[in-house]
């Protein structure tokens, strides 16, 4: 057994059913070096450092018992580690340094900030009772105060934020299945549709070729070669509506990027042509879709995006000739995005391999603004949806023998 599996082990037996927390519970154990702060102090007298010694296993002990329940830490499980901090005290002026893992744990034992904080302040006036009684300085009281409260408004937070994270994680994941499965009742209407037609044909003309075999050979000859015809020609359908399945679809990927950008304070607008499109253009713009709104909800800091889809003719002949797409993902967020990070050099390629361009434009402290444009063939704008409020315009493009060439400058960021 390797020394990573060993750790990865002793670490699930140590935290069972809390892996997902990873080393953070063992980093939270660094608080326990002040307990040695009276090192530092002048006249260091030894006799604290043998009763602290003692009391660390049996923190430990409690302090990991904490991980062998529900994720919501109980008020029994933390007593014990107040009660150890008020024994250690008297001999050991640090010995509030255990409060901090009891206020730490305060956000999980009770309901909402203000009910964690009244936990913490009474854990803390009893220490400081406790400390006024042995005529310990102020100072450290003072400091045991402000660590304490400091922490668990901190740990209420992350809690919060781990909350939200998951109901969103949660939320994506439903959007996701539902669109899949509005997508594949879809595609299954269209094959009954498809198929129900072409095998009554089939089987039409399968008939009428075996009556005619023994009468006119030259007819039921031309039947066969009918029924071949139409079979060949219902197999490329079903391979259009299978690919149509294997993609990702566009529709379904806005839906999650609202979502994800609206739970996390970012007010999204979204403004599209709906056009039929080979499934490999759809597929290409869900996957820049879904990159964008990871990036600007992790690392932009944005308070507003947008995001527009364009479809555009080069107005040489009628919907089936030669068209492209354009799609704009603004934010107004800090900038600097990394053109070879984030994901967006694998989605640099994906454009290139279709034969569009993908521009990045993200200057420090004035947004980010993504454009790909992907030029195809045979597309028919079906319908405009648009979301007005908020909408922002997108660069204007146009087709020539050489490829896209932007006509305007591009638009500036949100909020810039």
């Amino acid at each position: 057994m390797s020394p990573h599996e060993r750790m990865r082990r002793f670490r699930s037996w140590l935290l069972p059913g809390h892996e997902d927390l990873g080393w953070i519970p063992f980093l939270w154990l660094s608080y326990l070096s002040f307990l040695f702060l009276p090192l530092v102090g002048l006249g260091v007298r030894w006799r604290w450092l043998g009763p602290t010694l003692a009391s660390l296993p049996v923190f430990l002990v409690l302090y990991f018992r904490l991980y062998r329940k529900d994720r919501r830490r109980t008020l029994t499980g933390i007593l014990p580690i107040a009660l150890l901090s008020y024994l250690l005290t008297p001999v050991n002026p640090a010995g509030f340094t255990y409060l901090v893992f009891v206020s730490g744990a305060a956000p999980y034992v009770v309901r909402g900030l203000p009910r964690a904080l009244l936990l913490t302040l009474a854990a803390l006036a009893i220490l400081a009772a406790e400390m006024l009684y042995l005529r310990q300085p102020p100072l450290d009281l003072a400091i045991a105060a402000v660590i304490c409260l400091m922490v668990c408004i901190v740990n209420y937070f992350s809690d919060e934020a781990w909350r939200r994270n998951a109901a969103l994680k949660i939320s994506q994941d439903e959007i996701r299945r539902l669109a899949a499965i509005a997508e594949r009742e879809r595609i299954g209407r269209d094959l009954h549709d498809l198929l129900g037609h072409t095998l009554s044909l089939i089987a039409l003309r399968s008939e009428l070729a075996g009556k005619l075999i023994e009468r006119d050979r030259a007819a039921a000859a031309r039947e066969i070669a009918g029924v071949t015809d139409v079979a060949r020609e219902a197999l490329r359908q079903v391979r259009t509506a299978v690919t149509g399945i294997r993609s990702a679809t566009l529709a379904s990927e806005l839906v999650s990027a609202q979502a994800l950008l609206q739970s996390s304070g970012v007010d999204l607008t979204c403004r599209r042509d709906e056009a039929t499109m080979p499934p490999e253009v759809e597929t290409a713009l869900a996957m820049i879709v879904r990159e964008a709104t990871t990036n600007i909800q992790r690392h932009s800091g944005a308070s507003r995006a947008s995001i527009e889809v364009t479809v555009i003719s080069t107005g040489a002949g009628p919907p089936g000739s030669t068209g492209a797409v354009t799609l704009t993902i603004m934010d107004d967020g800090l900038g600097g995005a990394c053109a070879q990070g984030n994901g967006l050099k694998g989605i640099a390629e994906r454009v290139r391999s279709l034969g569009g361009t993908l521009r990045l434009d993200s200057p420090h402290g004035r947004g980010t603004v993504l454009r790909a444009d992907l030029p195809w063939a045979e597309y028919a704008v079906t319908s405009s949806i648009s979301e007005p409020a908020g909408a922002v315009g997108i660069t204007a493009v146009e087709i020539t023998a050489a490829g896209i060439a932007a006509v305007e400058p591009a638009a500036a960021p949100l909020g810039s």
